[in-house]
């Protein structure tokens, strides 16, 4: 059985990535540079951000098919907020993988598209650190999860909004 609301379950995975890849990247072009590992290895990162990409479009996803019910607890300039950052941080993650992408043509270009997607790993970050903190707005201090609670902890609608 599917977790309700599912949107909280899926945007961990993306979130993770996003920190984890700039390290990776960095790791794996160190060692393809210095010879360690060969430069047909950098697909891992590129599967990684792959993964980030679809998953991160799971997340914005659940999070339009929660909208409507949050909407009744938190004013909708927040939720717009953190839908605007997701939106972007997809956008930055797909031209993310893009710039690891390139990472895999032979030779020259290759190195170019590594070098330029480890650059690009750190700019999916940051969009990733703008989402996660409008969603925990959202959450913690805009009372989301109200949306799906009542006093005895069941579902409910609850009218409330949130103007500061």
């Amino acid at each position: 059985m599917l977790p309700d609301p599912l949107h909280p379950a899926v945007v961990h995975l993306p979130i993770a990535l996003a920190i984890l890849l700039p390290g990776l990247a960095v790791l794996g072009l160190f060692l393809i540079y210095k010879g360690f590992i060969p430069a047909r290895s950098w697909v891992l990162i590129v599967l990684l951000q792959a993964i980030l990409v679809g998953s991160g479009w799971l997340a914005l996803e659940t999070g339009e098919d929660e909208e409507e019910r949050v909407e009744h607890v938190v004013a909708e300039r927040f939720i717009e907020a953190h839908e605007e950052a997701a939106e972007r941080f997809m956008w930055i993650a797909g031209l993310c993988l893009l710039a690891c992408g390139a990472g895999l043509l032979p030779a020259r270009a290759g190195s170019w598209g590594q070098i330029a997607g480890t650059i690009a790993t750190f700019g999916v970050l940051a969009a990733g650190i703008s989402v996660g903190h409008a969603g925990g707005e959202l959450v913690y201090k805009h009372g989301a999860a109200s949306a799906y609670l009542d006093g005895a902890g069941t579902a409910a609608k609850v009218e409330r909004f949130d103007d500061d």
